[in-house]
């Protein structure tokens, strides 16, 4: 079971941006879950998205769509960040993404 092709866009962004990606737990009920974090490991948002018959993508129709706030609804700073996508689907079966990068321009 895989996260595949995830990305972000716009990346670099300003206003929002919004993150996309393919997986394989084609058929079943699928919470996503994104959390981004400091280069330096700490976790600043988690956006999460449940997705109650998935085909397996998720394009810009159905993203999961992120304004650049942190948990407690203040604006980032600009400049590099980490997130990673991870999946829970029927079953309790849980697949992590690798880490990836999303620049804030502010």
């Amino acid at each position: 079971m895989a996260i595949l092709e995830v990305l972000n866009y716009p990346n670099p962004f300003t206003e929002n941006t919004c993150f996309q990606f393919d997986h394989t737990l084609v058929g079943q009920e699928v919470e996503a879950l994104v959390q981004i974090y400091t280069v330096n490991g700490r976790l600043v948002k988690t956006l999460s998205r449940a997705f109650p018959f998935s085909d397996g993508t998720v394009r810009q129709d159905d993203c999961i769509e992120w304004d650049g706030l942190d948990d407690y609804g203040d604006q980032l700073a600009r400049g590099v960040y980490l997130y990673q996508v991870r999946l829970r689907g029927d079953g309790n079966t849980v697949v992590d993404g690798e880490l990836e990068k999303l620049v804030i321009l502010r």
